[in-house]
């Protein structure tokens, strides 16, 4: 029976092909699923047998072991050159998507609080 061994949702591009690299080299068949056109089914990767999922997991686990110190060298290593997306980068780059993000926020939480703050009158 297939079993979700990875989910892909919010997985960079190339920590998704080293995941594909590493089950192939070590033989172990998976299928991938897609977000699907409107992005809210689970991207992931499958096994399509569950006598491999312990294999594939200890193999993602120390990929993963490998990986964390390199990614987090690398965001150091930006926020040292301040290179780092900040809000306030977010803002001069383009301005007209943080202020429409902005607006929609304030009229979602206008809509939720409007019953509560008009409940006494």
């Amino acid at each position: 029976m297939p079993v979700q061994l990875f989910s892909l949702r919010n997985v960079p591009d190339d920590e998704a092909e080293d995941i594909r690299a590493l089950l192939t080299e070590n033989d172990i068949d998976f299928y991938e699923t897609s977000a699907g056109n409107w992005n809210i089914s689970t991207p992931g990767i499958w096994l399509r047998e569950e006598e491999h999922f312990q294999q594939a997991k200890a193999l993602i686990d120390v990929y993963q072991a490998e990986r964390a110190p390199q990614q987090r060298e690398i965001h150091e290593q930006l926020k040292r050159d301040g290179k780092q997306k900040t809000f306030l980068v977010l803002l001069v780059d383009d301005p007209l998507k943080v202020i429409a993000y902005i607006a929609i926020v304030g009229v979602i939480l206008y809509f939720s609080t409007k019953p509560f703050l008009t409940l006494g009158n």
